[in-house]
């Protein structure tokens, strides 16, 4: 399995180069407060902000960047090894009571239905993708096993972090890349202009002249905590262009979110002449310089490679009814629909996961949990269900649930307590139900940091049922609340 790359950004123009060298990288954004790190930095030299150089300043926030992110990670994998309680592991296609109903209609007629028979396979081992406990929707993402008895085993959840593959037994990676880009023009370092006047004007001071583009990149290896920096450097020559030609392109938007109002890859790139140095670096990353870090931490650039040669660039996670989300949603290595032999179709290559946040009173006992109103454009859209998500390549099903959990849902995991999980074993697929405490003194304050969500609560235990529930969710919730109340019993008093 190649090594996962993570990119400390939402930069599309980033993300496109990556995928373009083979690389399909998970995307977390750091949330890096860039005036106030430049601020730190810059009082740690003694000096003023404004002092500091171009290529000091983009390493500066290209490692802030990294580093939040690893910090991030470094919380998830932290509260997974901590885990405590049981993986209860159940095998609903394994159900004796399946089997017998399947032979039974087997010997009536030959044929088997998966519609009479949640959950069960087709005899000719071809999924059914007909009705489902959602309704007419073909291919309803869950199913509906209420009123099987469904085989289980449980062992210590400690075996299960000891065992399984992920962030906390990783010997390399994943790697994690952070980047800045600044525009050095006639001495003055240029960011982001965010506004259409400000573009105008530097766009019309820039046109027949040349500047820089500095790129600082940062690169940490997340099993070791080995960090790497560097910095490519490019010159850009601009062609003379018109009022009308710069009028025109503001009204594209392109040149106000990025670098030195201009693109390389997009409207602005026939305005530019000439380039003197590395071209990635101006789209915001440098695939040599990249390659360099990458081999510094003992890693072979090829090891990267995740995506094959030809394949197009990753689609969005329209579900199979046609539904799609908004553009920005990004697509992340683990992402995909699985045909499972349980006659639906599932999200998640690598499987998926979820975090169900129980939170206690004074005496223990168990009083909300946070309960995810998912997006109308989702699977089941306009239902309600615990936040998660795909598991992405190189981490354990738990640490995939605490990692979609803070970004859909702003569930820190460094505030909560991992007590035990269920995992729906399908074969090819599975979901792992991770449950969760707050920590004694912490507070976790739910919100939708994302547009998978139309709402993030806080929900009264008594409430749950209320809700019209993911159909998985509604199954699940009675015995889901009964191990919650019996997982809080135990942990009473700490």
């Amino acid at each position: 399995m190649s090594i996962p790359l993570i990119l400390a950004s939402k930069s599309k123009p980033r993300r496109d180069v990556l995928y373009s060298a083979g690389i399909c990288p998970t995307i977390r954004v750091s949330h890096v407060d860039e005036p106030a790190a430049l601020a730190a930095a810059a009082r740690e030299e003694g000096v003023d902000v404004e002092t500091l150089t171009v290529d000091k300043r983009v390493l500066i926030l290209a490692s802030a960047k990294a580093h939040a992110v690893y910090q991030a990670y470094r919380h998830v994998a932290d509260a997974a090894a901590a885990a405590t309680g049981e993986r209860v592991i159940a095998y609903p296609l394994q159900s004796a009571q399946l089997a017998r109903e399947t032979e039974r209609d087997d010997s009536a007629d030959g044929t088997v239905s998966v519609d009479d028979v949640p959950g069960a396979v087709a005899a000719a081992g071809t999924p059914d993708m007909g009705k489902s406990a959602a309704g007419d929707d073909a291919n309803a993402t869950t199913r509906d096993f209420s009123g099987v008895d469904v085989p289980t085993v449980a062992e210590p959840i400690s075996n299960v972090v000891a065992m399984q593959p992920g962030l906390t037994r990783a010997e390399v990676g994943p790697l994690i890349v952070g980047c800045d880009s600044m525009f050095l023009f006639d001495g003055e370092c240029y960011g982001k202009p965010h506004s259409v006047d400000v573009a105008r004007e530097r766009l019309k001071a820039m046109r027949g002249r040349t500047g820089e583009l500095w790129t600082g990149h940062c690169l940490i290896d997340f099993a070791s905590g080995r960090a790497v920096r560097g910095t490519s450097y490019a010159k850009i020559h601009f062609c003379d262009y018109s009022d009308l030609d710069i009028e025109r392109y503001l009204a594209t938007g392109e040149p106000l979110e990025v670098a030195g109002s201009f693109t390389l890859e997009g409207f602005g790139g026939a305005f530019i002449d000439s380039i003197e140095g590395d071209p990635h670096g101006i789209i915001g990353i440098s695939l040599p310089l990249l390659r360099r870090l990458t081999g510094e931490l003992g890693v072979e650039w090829t090891d990267l490679w995740n995506v094959d040669r030809g394949e197009l660039f990753p689609s969005d996670k329209a579900d199979p009814r046609g539904l799609t989300p908004p553009k920005e949603n990004v697509h992340q290595p683990g992402d995909g629909w699985i045909d499972c032999a349980c006659g639906r179709r599932h999200w998640g290559t690598n499987g998926a996961s979820g975090v169900l946040l129980a939170r206690r009173d004074a005496a223990g006992n168990v009083t909300d949990v946070v309960m995810q109103h998912r997006a109308a454009w989702s699977a089941e859209g306009g239902t309600w269900g615990i936040p998660g998500g795909a598991t992405a390549d190189g981490e354990s099903p738990i640490e995939g649930a605490l990692r979609e959990s803070y970004e859909e849902a702003n569930i820190t995991p460094e505030d909560i307590e991992v007590v035990g999980s269920y995992r729906e074993d399908h074969g090819t697929w599975a979901y792992t139900t991770v449950f969760a405490f707050e920590k004694p003194g912490h507070t976790v304050t739910p919100r939708a940091n994302d547009d998978e969500s139309m709402k993030i609560e806080w929900i009264p235990i008594d409430e749950v049922p209320n809700r019209k529930l993911l159909t998985a969710m509604k199954t699940d919730w009675p015995r889901f609340r009964a191990r919650l109340d019996a997982i809080a019993v135990d942990h009473r008093g700490e």
